[in-house]
């Protein structure tokens, strides 16, 4: 179940929502006039979900040359290799 705070704590519960995000390592919800607003997480936890994002867009990538046929045989890899 997702952490929901009204903005206004953004400014009065700073270190409390700070404290939360590093421990739980989940972002808390901000609303503003009863609406969510905003999504507050730790840097930590952000960069582990745009890395989980990359990882997951390579894999697609990888996935998609192969059903192109864009793939190397293992003797053009090791040629390939062997250039670096």
């Amino acid at each position: 179940m997702p952490t929901i705070r009204k903005s206004a704590d953004l400014r009065n519960a700073y270190s409390e929502i700070s404290e939360f995000c590093h421990k739980y390592r989940e972002p808390v919800f901000i609303t503003k006039n009863g609406a969510g607003d905003l999504a507050v997480m730790s840097i930590e936890t952000y960069e582990e979900i745009t890395g989980r994002r990359e990882l997951y867009k390579l894999l697609e990538d990888g996935i998609n040359d192969i059903k192109n046929g864009n793939i190397l045989t293992e003797e053009e890899m090791d040629r390939s290799l062997d250039l670096m």
